[in-house]
């Protein structure tokens, strides 16, 4: 069975792409780093637990199918620490979480960023043969990868590259325009960028902290972050549907950053060359829905997150249709879709409810959808 590349996602229910870690991958990963099994032993068990998420996903009737991240022990770092010129390392962390504070490990520039074969590649082609195996046709892998900005943001005064953002910018956009390149010729049809450096800019105290730590204006950094994502993916294939997930963190259902789409709501409708946009909007403090009034592109979806992956209660679905009715007033119907705000599992920890909870999660938004749209 081949996948047919003509769906076009984001789906009216559709989700971030991570989903909590079952206890078998828990139990090797750990086997794994405490030096008990070796690589081939971890990667069978991976194998086996992905396969048996996919047959969930197709089961419970999402279209957009991924490997829950189970292969990963972060969101962003393992694809990063995976580029040519960047490496893991131990770092002292700064907790920004409101609540415990994740591992300490870190990446680092240790040479020029580039893309060379990255091992994800892999990953990928075990989801797409999986998907192949299991589902009828209208399912489609979908991968995520961290945005370019979450390197540049990093990385943009770091010694490697004597402050020369130019140059980094440069660099992360080529390795970027491979990195998609590559995905597409492994046959990825369904991309997305995760992306959480917008949270600089969702209240008047984050901006400026972020315009004094760079020494720059708002407006410059959020032009510097456009001119990023639409050059990696400048020249994508037309069949390649690319989207971008916002966030203000979500590790262990907690978050870091509080606010708003006010301040970016033009870069990211009326600048950014998507197909889709993720969006937080599962409470307060993602604001309210005046900033989808810069919307103007005819053929993108937005994907409001309006249920949230941080709790298990099921969200009243007549206050979720009301919010969708509402956000109908600055964008069509048609292209409004619904999602959980984030993924279940941002890091290997996972966010505070269970396996049945998540499930159900799932099978609630899937519903609400069907309501809305009539399709899912």
């Amino acid at each position: 069975m081949t996948i047919i590349t003509s769906i076009k996602a984001p789906f009216h229910a559709d989700h971030v792409g991570s989903f909590l870690r079952t206890q078998a991958i828990k139990k090797a990963r750990e086997a794994f780093f405490n030096g008990e099994i070796d690589q081939a032993t971890l990667t069978t068990v991976e194998n086996q637990e992905i396969e048996t998420l996919v047959q969930k996903e197709i089961e419970v009737g999402l279209q957009s199918i991924t490997d829950g991240e189970f292969r990963r022990e972060y969101w962003h770092l393992d694809f990063l620490a995976g580029l040519e010129g960047v490496d893991w390392y131990e770092a002292e962390y700064a907790n920004r979480f409101k609540g415990v504070s994740p591992k300490n490990k870190s990446i680092q520039l240790v040479g020029k960023i580039d893309f060379n074969n990255h091992y994800m590649l892999e990953h990928f082609t075990f989801l797409k043969d999986t998907v192949e195996k299991y589902g009828d046709g209208s399912q489609i892998p979908k991968f995520s990868i961290p945005s370019p900005n979450m390197l540049i943001e990093r990385f943009q005064a770091d010694e490697y590259y004597n402050g020369d953002l130019e140059a980094i910018l440069k660099d992360t956009i080529t390795a970027y325009q491979k990195a998609i390149q590559a995905f597409y010729d492994a046959g990825c049809r369904y991309l997305q960028l995760d992306d959480t450096s917008w949270a600089d800019f969702v209240s008047e105290e984050r901006i400026k902290a972020v315009e004094e730590k760079y020494g720059k204006n708002a407006h410059e950094i959020i032009e510097t972050r456009i001119r990023a994502i639409n050059g990696a993916i400048e020249g994508k294939p037309d069949d390649l549907i690319i989207t971008m997930h916002i966030c203000r963190g979500n590790f262990r259902s907690t978050y870091f950053a509080e606010g708003g789409y006010d301040h970016i709501s033009d870069a990211i409708f009326a600048k950014l060359n998507l197909d889709g946009l993720f969006l937080e909007y599962d409470d307060k403090r993602s604001g309210d829905f005046e900033p989808l009034k810069s919307f103007q592109r005819e053929n993108q979806k937005v994907v409001l997150g309006l249920l949230t992956s941080k709790y298990p209660e099921l969200e009243d679905p007549d206050l979720i249709r009301e919010r969708i009715q509402e956000a109908s007033q600055y964008i069509p119907l048609k292209n409004l879709a619904l999602s959980p705000q984030c993924g279940f599992s941002s890091t290997e920890e996972g966010n505070i409810l269970t396996e049945e909870e998540q499930w159900n999660k799932i099978q609630h938004l899937i519903q609400i959808a069907e309501s809305v749209w009539g399709t899912k």
